[in-house]
């Protein structure tokens, strides 16, 4: 039986364990939306992870929906990242790239020119961003035309192609947690007609074509992809038929031989199973249609990803939160050391504090 341990082969990344640092936004980038040295310290004290992935970055100035985060379409902070990626990699870390665009989770005071945000369609979520003013109701968005999804997913590739410049052993695409393709993915906001509306087959177009269009630039081998089926974040209701939209989506990208699935179980940053009971999805249905790397996620514990990798449900466990305050964490699990207590009024902006100021054992 395999372990949290045991190295593995993730597409053309090798692992030297299984333990998988989760996508964590936190902030501190510095102007231009650029990785900073702080930032290079941060994952290079985390880089005993298996793989690391590194927060999610705005794919172009018309996807960032909060404050202070990274991009990946400049060359400033393609050059940003390279110092994180450098110093990861002589830690003898692997490290990808997030790929994001909130959609319609932003505020048009991030935005060039105080542009409204861009979603599927024009429906305004009940949601919140983090701006200059603190936490604040998100900008009323519009939908995109049809004309500007070649745009879009010219974005994706560039940054795809950005990443590897920058260092990054590959890269994951977001496609979780209510932002723009899962705006895309669900009829609950997806109201839209034409090519990328209406049907599981068109609404499902756009994430396939993202996903053709980095595994093209990049090679499939080093391109993952994360979903969360069953979230509910930011004021964004379920599909209405969750298992056949997913099902459709993980046959449809067989052909690209994808390094891995990140697959966010039960609500994101809450719980496992949705409290109306009525409600299921068969995440092992998804697991059997695809032939890459199974990643599971959200408050997995030591005891619960031994299980979950001994008994062949998931081929690699991520850990968010317990990797902030746990520079060290592969070790503690290891050594089923204690955990340091995680400063949550710390997570968001700032400095040092709370963010490479976490001991380690020794």
């Amino acid at each position: 039986m395999s372990t949290l341990f045991d190295p593995i082969l993730v597409g053309d990344i090798p692992l030297a364990n299984r333990i998988v640092m989760a996508p964590l936004t936190r902030n501190r980038a510095l102007p231009g939306q650029v990785a900073g040295p702080l930032t290079a310290e941060y994952y290079r004290q985390r880089a005993s992870a298996g793989l690391i992935i590194a927060e999610a970055s705005q794919i172009s100035p018309m996807a960032q929906g909060y404050l202070d985060t990274p991009g990946i379409y400049s060359p400033e902070q393609i050059a940003g990242w390279r110092q994180v990626t450098d110093a990861v990699h002589a830690a003898g870390g692997r490290i990808v790239l997030q790929l994001w665009h909130v959609g319609r989770i932003s505020h048009s005071s991030l935005l060039p020119d105080g542009a409204a945000p861009v979603s599927s369609s024009n429906k305004h979520p009940n949601a919140m961003t983090f701006t200059r003013e603190g936490f604040v109701p998100t900008s009323a968005p519009r939908a995109l035309r049809d004309d500007e999804i070649p745009g879009l997913i010219e974005d994706y590739r560039r940054a795809a192609r950005n990443a590897i410049a920058a260092g990054f052993d590959g890269i994951e695409v977001h496609a979780a947690n209510s932002y723009l393709l899962d705006q895309f993915l669900r009829d609950s906001v997806n109201d839209r007609s034409g090519p990328y509306g209406g049907s599981i087959a068109n609404r499902a177009r756009l994430l396939i074509e993202v996903l053709q269009a980095v595994a093209g630039e990049i090679g499939g081998g080093r391109v993952g992809f994360r979903i969360s089926p069953m979230t509910t974040f930011s004021d964004t209701p379920r599909d209405s038929d969750p298992q056949a939209l997913f099902n459709y989506v993980v046959e449809q990208v067989a052909p690209l031989k994808l390094a891995y699935l990140h697959v966010i179980e039960g609500e994101t940053g809450g719980a496992r199973l949705p409290e109306d009971a009525t409600v299921a999805f068969d995440y092992e249905a998804l697991h059997r249609r695809f032939s890459g790397r199974w990643m599971l996620n959200n408050g997995y514990t030591l005891e619960m990803g031994e299980l979950a990798v001994a008994n062949g449900q998931a081929d690699l466990i991520a850990y968010g939160r317990p990797f902030i305050s746990n520079p060290d964490l592969v070790r503690r699990l290891r050594e089923k050391a204690p955990l340091n207590e995680l400063r949550a009024d710390k997570l968001y902006g700032g400095g040092a504090e709370g963010y490479t100021d976490y001991p380690t054992l020794d």
